[in-house]
């Protein structure tokens, strides 16, 4: 999880200060000592953590005590209020050409994960309702070309292909020509990159944004590279000038300096983050949503958001009418295990309500959680058509039976009833006409 151990060490600092009636300035600078270790040790630019902590510090002796809130209260809402204007302030969106044509290009060093995003980007576009083409631009690495295209077939998307040219301008521009004959009306441009910032790559580089004059250009930056990857952000900047960045695989850093640093340094805001190897995953950065998220407040928007995205509005009619007569059975049980899973496990959606921090969550086994998920699958899977829609028929001899065929033991299938038992008594109170459609996210986690 992104911010894993800065949110633990942050939420550390600030319950020190809960219960306190006053707190004195003494108080306050223990507390920003252990801000300003924690934003280091999370790898956040020293330079930036000195500024956020003055920042804090000096509006905290200045601000008024809010009568709703408690002291302590008061300086984190600061403090959430200083990460928010850190992070960028505000999301900012990806923009589109008023031409009616976009082209994004997408630069960054070798490792990144340029080729992927593409594909990522390409499938988040598809599902705004824009027709996207991709384009291989990198002729130097091996089997570039083929990854992009095996990444196109998976999100079904077409992709430009040159496979004899050794000029990537002349390749983008020949693939803007196809792509608006054939009707397409973004093209995303996958370029080539490099081990370090060179000037043979930035040359390249400059030439296709010459040739082919990109609506935007996003830098692909590793997360996990922390300080690295602010400074080559800041290369990429003064050289080529970005548009924003995608920071990738921030779904395997626990420190997040590097998400905390760049807007700051660059005054280029990311766009997008990449949190999973799949093809949705790549998700509008909020810095709102984050810095709640940093102080262990939960991201409920985007929870919902993935609700939202997962389950539609004729599943929750046709379960809401099985629960009217009665027949919630044990596929519609999988299924729902089935959604939680489309969501990105148990763990991912405990990583986002409030004040699920490391320390709150001991004793929650997730990967035990999930273990436990696949055991109800094989279990279920075992039965048969007519068991699995009436669980009344599970008697000893059936249950010993699913037992020996799903390699499970006779009592885990009795918890397994137990549960649907629970999660059926639940359901039941949400039957009145459109309660479903709204509680989309409760029937999710049941």
């Amino acid at each position: 999880m992104a911010f894993e151990s800065l949110s633990d060490k942050l939420q550390q600092a600030f319950g020190k200060l809960k219960g306190k009636g006053v707190i004195t300035e003494k108080d306050l600078n223990d507390a920003m000592r252990e801000v300003k270790l924690a934003l280091l040790e999370a790898d956040v630019n020293f330079k930036v953590v000195k500024e956020f902590v003055a920042a804090v510090k000096e509006k905290s002796m200045g601000a008024e005590v809010m009568k709703s809130l408690t002291p302590s209260q008061q300086i984190i809402k600061i403090v959430d209020q200083e990460l928010v204007q850190l992070l960028g302030g505000t999301a900012s969106k990806l923009t589109y050409s008023p031409s009616g044509f976009s082209i994004y290009m997408l630069v960054g060093l070798q490792g990144t994960g340029k080729t992927t995003t593409a594909g990522k980007l390409a499938n988040f576009l598809k599902q705004s309702g824009k027709k996207p083409m991709l384009c291989a631009c990198d002729i130097y690495r091996p089997a570039a070309i083929d990854q992009l295209e095996v990444v196109g077939k998976s999100v079904n998307t077409p992709v430009y292909v040159d496979r004899e040219s050794r000029d990537p301008s002349e390749i983008a521009m020949a693939a803007k020509d196809e792509a608006m004959r054939r009707g397409c009306n973004v093209l995303i441009v996958d370029t080539a990159g490099r081990l370090q910032i060179d000037t043979e790559l930035m040359n390249e580089l400059v030439d296709i944004k010459g040739r082919i004059k990109p609506h935007e250009i996003l830098l692909v930056v590793d997360a996990l590279t922390g300080q690295d990857a602010v400074n080559v952000a800041e290369g990429f900047n003064e050289t080529l000038g970005i548009d924003g960045i995608i920071m990738t695989k921030m779904d395997g850093d626990s420190r997040g300096g590097a998400a905390l640093s760049t807007k700051k340094v660059t005054g280029k805001p990311i766009k997008f983050i990449g949190v999973g190897e799949k093809q949705d995953a790549l998700q509008v950065f909020h810095p709102q949503r984050m810095a709640s998220r940093i102080l262990g407040m939960g991201d409920m928007l985007s929870l919902i958001e993935e609700a939202e995205k997962t389950f539609d509005d004729e599943q929750a009619a046709k379960m809401e009418e099985k629960l009217k007569k009665n027949q919630f059975t044990l596929e519609d049980f999988l299924e729902q295990m089935g959604q939680v899973k489309k969501m990105g496990g148990i763990g991912k959606i405990l990583d986002m309500l409030p004040g699920m921090n490391k320390a709150q969550m001991q004793g929650f086994n997730l990967e035990e959680s999930e273990k436990e998920f696949r055991a109800m699958e094989a279990i279920i899977q075992s039965m048969t058509i007519k068991e699995r829609r009436d669980p009344s028929l599970l008697n000893a001899s059936r249950r010993k039976r699913i037992a020996a065929g799903s390699g499970r033991s006779v009592s885990e299938i009795n918890q397994l009833i137990k549960k649907y038992t629970e999660a059926k008594k639940m359901l039941k109170q949400f039957q009145n006409p459109g309660a479903l459609k709204r509680n989309k996210l409760f029937r999710g986690l049941v």
